[in-house]
């Protein structure tokens, strides 16, 4: 069987041994052992001889076979009349004979047999022995065969665990596949000829149009009788289909088809593992979506709160304000003189005092009801900012599952980040600190009261109340300081212009100052809690902002694989 190359073809194999250097890397850059080994045997094999991988149940005559199929005269698969044990034998050329344990499921047997330049075996165990641990054969020499061969026992081609083994092989390499009936020498004509349909008809249900059989004896071939062996026109198919004049072209066409297939299988992995980064962004634009929405209804309710203060702050002001100015009048003063000369409770500045002490708690009174009301609303909208993100971390979707064909290690790591995104937020929401603000509060904190700590979002309505009720008490605070100090020394009919022009400024900076500060300091305490509850995505964040530049470099590479690889099977084809 000569091994024919042309200078193109070779031109074509520097070619595709790049070109499966390139994907080789891939596998190595995406951390998947298993295609790594893959492709590095294919590499390995772009210059080896072809590789028949040789299946069947034990005594059916399989060493039997090969031996007489490659005619060296020399036993080269060891014939034992005792079962072999489930060690996958791999036969290549050797200048001397040995035998190395590889693994406890291969040994590799080198000969120093010429056929075996040629053509390497693997001789396989029992497919009733090997069903259950078969991965080493379907991953390692399946995809790197050049032909796989079934054989049968010609009496009983229909035993389950061959059949069994046969749907372990991707349907993408059955193309490879031929069935031999060992020992027709055994079998009446007619009988065979049923066997022959039987097997032919069970290929076609599992996806083989037009399967290739060949009925053989090896003994018959043995014993030089080859025209009854039935081994002339399988030696006829082999010689044409693999190992002819066209086999070197089929051989770049199998290693072509192979890293395409192997490529493809990464392609759809990049694909999934796109799709839970698409889905990662929608989920992360989403929180980002809720928070800016939450955080704009929390400050259009501090709009209606200042609002509903300032209206009442000026309708008891106003109030005030009258009360004062009718008092200020020459006659009412003129009125209190005389009649504290009989009471000392009727004089104008025990009227005056009477005067703020009202305005105090009229002012308090009021503004600490609205308080009340509108941080109910507020506090709700901020806890239920935390407690929508806390729903939306624990129902994100997960497409790249921890069992995924190609990046478990990418699904496990995601898998790791939500969990701790879901442990540091539900961590974030119980503590009562991480919702009071060093800036806002300042020397207030004291105020926040001791059944607040450790209770977490819940305290925020406290935490709001207490502050914004220290902030009332020091507007309208520094209001009546200012009016006290107009009302000292007042005397009749003296600076009531003064007096009530001055009233007046004060009241419309502790307006200013209400309007201004509870405004500020609520947004921009909402601010904060919205920047606080993002800030618990960093890591998240990260895991996406990395998987888009890994992603993007994976495709690049898949596509210039793909490209190369359509480009060289159209010359090669």
């Amino acid at each position: 069987m000569d091994h024919i190359l042309n200078n193109d073809l070779q031109k074509y194999k520097t070619q595709i041994d790049q070109i499966v250097k390139e994907l080789h890397d891939l596998t190595i850059d995406i951390s998947h052992t298993e295609l790594e080994k893959v492709v590095s045997d294919l590499r390995n094999r772009i210059n080896e001889p072809f590789m028949f991988v040789i299946v069947g149940e034990v005594k059916v005559g399989k060493s039997s076979f090969v031996n007489a199929l490659l005619g060296s005269g020399k036993e080269i698969c060891k014939v034992s009349p005792a079962p072999m044990t489930d060690t996958i034998q791999q036969i290549i050329y050797g200048e001397k004979e040995e035998t190395i344990m590889v693994s406890p499921f291969l040994k590799k047997i080198t000969q120093p047999v010429e056929i075996l330049k040629e053509i390497a075996i693997v001789d396989t165990p029992g497919t009733n022995t090997i069903v259950d641990q078969h991965q080493e054969i379907t991953e390692r020499f399946i995809p790197a065969s050049d032909l796989i061969v079934f054989v049968f026992e010609s009496k009983n081609p229909y035993r389950q665990s061959a059949w069994d083994f046969f749907n372990f092989i991707h349907e993408d390499w059955r193309k490879k596949i031929i069935f031999v009936l060992q020992q027709k020498d055994l079998m009446p004509e007619e009988d065979l000829k049923v066997n022959i349909q039987g097997v032919h008809d069970y290929a076609e249900k599992k996806g083989i149009s037009n399967p290739n059989i060949f009925a053989v004896s090896a003994k018959l071939e043995l014993e030089n009788n080859h025209e009854a062996s039935g081994y002339l026109p399988l030696r006829e198919y082999i010689k044409e289909n693999i190992t002819g004049g066209k086999a070197p072209g089929l051989k770049l066409q199998n290693n072509i088809a192979t890293s395409k297939n192997i490529n493809e299988r990464i392609s759809s992995g990049v694909n999934d593992r796109k799709k839970q980064w698409e889905s990662d962004v929608v989920f992360r634009k989403d929180i980002t979506q809720t928070l800016d929405e939450q955080s704009v209804k929390s400050s259009a309710q501090v709009d209606q709160l200042v609002e509903n203060l300032l209206s009442a702050y000026d309708r008891i002001t106003f109030k005030k304000q009258t009360e004062l100015s009718a008092g200020l009048s020459f006659f009412s003063l003129l009125r209190r003189q005389i009649s504290s000369i009989f009471s000392k409770k009727e004089n104008p500045q025990k009227w005056l005092d009477e005067l703020a002490n009202s305005f105090d708690q009229e002012l308090n009174s009021e503004l600490k009801n609205k308080l009340n009301d509108g941080v109910v609303e507020i506090a709700d909208s901020i806890q239920q900012m935390g407690k929508m993100i806390d729903l939306k971390i624990q129902n994100s979707q997960t497409i790249l599952k921890n069992n995924h064909d190609i990046f478990s290690d990418i699904a496990e790591r995601r898998s790791n980040v939500l969990i701790d995104l879901q442990k540091t937020f539900s961590n974030f929401m119980s503590k009562s600190e991480n919702f009071t603000d060093q800036e806002l509060f300042g020397d207030k904190e004291n105020l926040v009261p001791n059944l607040a700590a450790g209770s977490g979002i819940a305290a925020v309505g406290i935490i709001l109340s207490t502050f914004l009720s220290g902030m009332v008490a020091d507007v309208t605070g520094g209001i009546l300081t200012t009016v006290g100090l107009l009302f000292a020394g007042v005397s009749m009919g003296k600076k009531k212009r003064q007096i009530l022009g001055s009233f007046k400024e004060a009241i419309a900076s502790g307006r200013l100052r209400l309007d201004n500060e509870v405004t500020e300091k609520l947004k921009t305490y909402i601010s904060n809690i919205k920047g606080k509850i993002d800030a618990n995505f960093h890591g998240f964040d990260e895991l996406v902002e990395t998987e888009e530049k890994q992603i993007e470099i994976l495709e690049q590479k898949h596509q210039s694989i793909e490209t190369r690889l359509d480009e060289l099977e159209r010359h090669v084809s």
